[in-house]
């Protein structure tokens, strides 16, 4: 498939960041003065207080804000998300109950969270009621901590996490301080970075916790990553390496990992997965560029990506083989997947800003190949002073039943959490 004009223009762009944002905000601001203005169009409910002086959001796509009740909701609460993507400083976790008139109850406070992914807070399994799980820092490190909501008793784990099991057994984790360095946005801005100037360190590079015991095993370095079916593009000297997006798979037993390693302003990814121990490595897409990925169920994982052979899209591929489907070829726009819980087979996905600074969010089966029945469930307007690693990505999430997606958005002036029903 081949890539439009603005695409085009976009990646030559991203050779020279410094100036692409300059170009693509007077282009924007150009066709949003000429084109019919959108506030927001949907079913849309507006979950979080309508409290101008402050920012409400939840964080990443990946992860759940509803209960196993699907009455209380988590959602973090903030005085500034436009000024840094990673913010010094403390942010809020409350509780919103949806059955009482949305009341609010504050459960927490934390000093670790940036504007993309929040703190991690999240419903902690197997019974996603009665626990909760957020990163911290405490005495002067990086941490987690697990709150009981009902008796308010915590207890601290020794590592921050980025994906915990189902089952809430293990956590997977990474450097938020390399991550902060290398990615602004999603990491934590609070601790210096150990592996500071060193482009490819032969240093851990992904941790196993076990949320049980707080036992944390050293799984995989960066050198182990680079030494994996090596490209000569890793060994250009000056080569920076670094990792992000682990997820776990449903049944907890393997992982992906998006493996980045930048030569000057060349950016290349791939998607790894691997088992939980850190062997059975498989490279399942390494063709250049891959983005947001999520898994289907224990063997499939679907990743919006640019193929040589098929191009920019999304593409439903079979973990440990050459096996995937180009779903619905006429969408070549980046966005953030996840499958409906109570089907498994509906995706929900997300639009950035368009030249009229509009954000949509879209359901379609992956049954449906050709894409003919794409249906679009909300549109909101993004306005200008949330951009580039200060936007406000909607990163739509399910609630367990399928029959409502919630998701971030700052149409009416600033971050706020929204609830669509289907």
């Amino acid at each position: 498939m081949s890539m439009s004009l603005e695409q085009k223009i976009n990646y030559q762009l991203n050779k020279i960041p410094g100036v692409k944002k300059y170009i693509k905000r007077a282009y924007q601001l150009g066709c949003y003065v000429m084109s019919k203005k959108i506030k927001s169009e949907g079913k849309i409910i507006k979950v979080s207080p309508d409290d101008p002086k402050h920012e409400y959001f939840f964080g990443y796509y990946d992860k759940s804000p509803w209960d196993a009740s699907m009455r209380y909701m988590i959602c973090m609460k903030a005085k500034d998300t436009w000024s840094e993507p990673d913010p010094l400083g403390t942010a809020d976790i409350l509780l919103i109950d949806t059955k009482s008139g949305y009341n609010v109850r504050r459960v927490a406070t934390t000093h670790t969270w940036n504007v993309q992914q929040g703190c991690m807070a999240q419903w902690l399994g197997p019974d996603f009621k009665t626990r909760i799980l957020y990163n911290d820092m405490r005495d002067g490190k990086y941490c987690s901590v697990i709150l009981n909501i009902e008796t308010m008793e915590e207890r601290v784990l020794p590592m921050p996490c980025y994906t915990v099991s189902a089952d809430g057994k293990i956590a997977l984790t990474l450097d938020f301080s390399r991550l902060h360095s290398l990615r602004p946005g999603y990491g934590y801005a609070e601790l210096p970075e150990r592996t500071k100037d060193m482009a490819l360190p032969d240093a851990t590079a992904i941790w196993k916790m076990d949320i049980e015991t707080g036992n944390v095993i050293d799984l995989l370095k960066y050198t182990d990553l680079s030494k994996f079916q090596p490209r000569h593009e890793m060994q250009e000297s000056g080569s920076v390496h670094k990792v992000n997006h682990l997820m776990l798979s449903p049944n907890g037993k393997r992982f992906m990992v998006l493996y980045r390693w930048f030569c000057g302003q060349r950016k290349y990814t791939r998607l790894i997965t691997c088992n939980v121990d850190g062997t059975d490595m498989y490279l399942l897409s390494d063709d250049d560029m891959v983005s947001h990925c999520f898994w289907k169920n224990n063997d499939e994982i679907i990743a919006f990506e640019n193929k040589k052979d098929g191009g920019t899209g999304y593409y439903l591929m079979k973990d440990k083989t050459e096996k995937y489907v180009h779903l619905w070829k006429h969408i070549s726009n980046d966005g953030h997947p996840s499958y409906s819980p109570a089907n498994n087979c509906e995706v929900v996905f997300d639009t950035y800003p368009d030249k009229r600074r509009t954000q949509k969010i879209m359901i379609v089966r992956d049954t449906d190949v050709e894409g003919k029945n794409i249906k679009i469930v909300a549109r909101v307007f993004s306005p200008f002073k949330y951009d580039n690693d200060t936007r406000c990505d909607l990163h739509p999430r399910w609630r367990q039943d399928g029959k409502a997606i919630c998701f971030d958005s700052t149409f009416e002036g600033c971050r706020g959490l929204y609830v669509v029903n289907m």
